[in-house]
């Protein structure tokens, strides 16, 4: 064999390139709590804005933000983010200068033993100061620990609670909450936002109620 073929560098195939598309390179969520409660909240706000088309949530997804739009740098995963005044469309990811440069309007963290620290920190001053997402959430569904912050002049402020403990979210005109051990979305006039089996169940159980009262008149709401 001789040196030159010893010395031959790696053929190209060796060299794994990302792909231009990319999906999501979040890991998977840490507990069944997780997973729950990140759907509740995109379900909720889905159905509440049922009529809209100028939103995009998603929940556990890679936000691609590099400056040299790279894929390869420059990212993080937010558990559940809200983009105000773009298409609503599936996406495979949130790249940031694919979309016009729009970053979050909203995020929301699900805190666990593994991320809280993180959370706190490093994410809260990368969403305050590059994102520049003006509104930040974080909640723990083991603990219940619940916190919310507003950008004010390029920087977070704490925000306070009203009288039953939930904090405005200014950019989705709703306020946030823990209702039977989650975070919920409720309306300016104190309404829980549902999800679309609540709203099922609530107009079973009125037609229900309606049928009983028709009874009652000895009227067969069959018959009708």
């Amino acid at each position: 064999m001789s040196v030159a073929k010893d010395l031959e560098s790696p053929k190209p195939k060796d060299v794994i390139f990302p792909p231009g598309d990319l999906y999501s390179d979040e890991p998977p969520l840490e507990t069944d709590l997780h997973l729950r409660q990140m759907i509740l909240l995109i379900q909720c706000l889905e159905w509440w804005w049922r009529n809209r088309n100028d939103f995009y949530v998603a929940g556990n997804l890679t936000i691609y933000y590099s400056p040299r739009q790279r894929k390869s740098e420059d990212f993080r995963g937010a558990d559940f983010f809200v983009v105000l005044g773009t298409e609503r469309k599936p996406r495979k990811s949130w790249v940031v200068w694919e979309e016009d440069g729009k970053y979050p309007n909203v995020i929301i963290e699900v805190l666990s033993d593994t991320t809280a620290a993180t959370d706190k920190d490093l994410k809260k001053q990368i969403y305050q100061d590059i994102f520049r997402t003006p509104d930040y959430f974080w909640f723990d569904p083991n603990t219940m620990e619940f916190a919310g912050f507003h950008s004010v002049d390029g920087e977070y402020q704490p925000l306070e609670a009203n009288p039953q403990g939930w904090l405005w979210s200014q950019q989705l005109g709703l306020y946030l909450g823990i209702h039977q051990q989650k975070l919920r979305f409720f309306t300016p006039n104190g309404q829980l936002v549902p999800t679309p089996e609540e709203v099922a169940l609530q107009e079973t159980q009125r037609a229900e109620r309606l049928a009983a009262k028709l009874r009652e008149l000895n009227i067969d709401p069959d018959a009708l």
